[in-house]
Order: structure tokens, then sequence, then C-alpha cells
């Protein structure tokens, strides 16, 4: 590595930070989706987004990333388009699939949020995903 790489890792001008005495926090939270439609899918994850940030004292501007799962049974929207309605636009959002593991509770949407903030983590279950994460209730 050469002295440019070095200073650029130590914080030069230029390199990203996070704001002043915030860290960089992993938010979990999760919640059931009546049936498997668009609007369905997109309502609930836009009640759950909006719960996270609440809870989380989060502003759009501290956002970085999320990652959304579904169950198989939910294919008929990205739940990411959710989070563009709210005005994530500059968070690197990403869907995928859950794995279909036997006997597992369906119709779920997960996420993953990247954030800054100077608080504790606070995870947010709603509806049936509560099962989930009893340790959470």
């Amino acid at each position: 590595m050469d002295q440019g790489e070095r200073s650029h890792l130590k914080g030069a001008p230029g390199a990203l930070r996070p704001p002043a005495e915030k860290k960089v926090r992993g938010l979990r939270g999760a919640i059931d989706v009546a049936e498997n439609t668009a609007a369905a899918i997109l309502a609930a994850t836009e009640d759950l987004l909006r719960e996270i940030v609440t809870r989380n004292k989060l502003g759009v501007e501290d956002i970085i990333s999320a990652i959304f799962t579904v169950t198989p049974d939910l294919n008929a929207a990205f739940p990411a388009a959710a989070a563009r309605r709210l005005g994530w636009k500059e968070a690197a959002l990403m869907c995928a699939t859950e794995i279909p593991v036997p006997d597992s509770l369906a119709m779920i949407v997960r996420v993953l949020i990247h954030a800054y903030s100077d608080h504790e983590p606070v995870h947010v279950y709603l509806g049936r995903a509560g099962e989930l994460r009893p340790d959470l209730r």
C-alpha cells in the first residue's frame, strides 16, 4: 500500500466518515404480509420501515443501506421499492429470497438496515413476525 492509500484510510480529505459522534449500526426487523400482492408487500414494508426509523430516531440521511429478504411465497414486488417511496434515494438497497426452511413462518419480509446512529439499536418485529424474536417483545 502506498502513502496515498494509507492517508486515505486514516481519514484524509474525501475519505468516507460517519457524522460526528455516530456509529454505524445494524438494525433488524420483520413484518408479516397478508397476501402476495404488490400493494400488500409495499404497504407492510413501508409500515415496518417507518417504525424502525421512528424507534431508532433516524433521518433518511442516516441510512446507508438495507438488505431485504422475503419468504419464497412473496414475489409480487420488491420490498426495496417501499424504501424508495419513503425517500431512501441515496441508500444502497438489495432484495433476496429467504432460505426455504421447512415449517418456517410464511409471508414474511425481513430487513437489515445499516445506518449512522448515536443510539443503541432498537430491532422491530411486527405482527406475526414477532414470533421470530420473542426475546424482543
